[in-house]
């Protein structure tokens, strides 16, 4: 089966007053949802100055309501820093607590039926993308 590749959150920019904001993104369908058996997700976070937190959930339901939803476990996630360093990490949410500039992609394996971006927290920046693949 070909993959799919989709922007799950476009750009959102802060609007620079130091209020807190949240953005809760829509759903996107996940490989539960086409029935596929491997689970294997990329996540691809593109981010400007962000000060905030971003997760990932997921559900399993079809036709989900709120108390369906879940956090996802992002996995052997892999970063370039500044220096050219490779940084591998796995975390419930990317908590940023100075500003931060970069594109990072996360690993996840799970047989979720819809996906969705939750940023809290946010009070500084610009997510420029938040992308799928699977």
């Amino acid at each position: 089966m070909p993959s799919n590749s989709e922007t799950i959150l476009t750009v959102n920019t802060h609007p620079g007053d130091s209020t807190i904001e949240s953005i809760t993104g829509d759903k996107f369908k996940g490989d539960g949802y086409y029935g596929r058996s491997d689970g294997l997700h990329t996540l691809q976070v593109d981010l400007n100055g962000f000060l905030g937190n971003i997760e990932l959930q997921g559900t399993l339901a079809i036709d989900p309501t709120t108390e369906d939803w879940f956090t996802v476990r992002l996995g052997s996630g892999q970063t370039i820093d500044t220096t050219g360093k490779l940084v591998s990490a796995s975390t419930n949410k990317l908590e940023y607590t100075s500003n931060e500039t970069s594109s990072k992609t996360y690993n996840f394996t799970g047989n979720y039926v819809w996906v969705r971006a939750y940023v809290s927290n946010w009070t500084d920046g610009t997510v420029n993308s938040i992308r799928l693949n699977h």
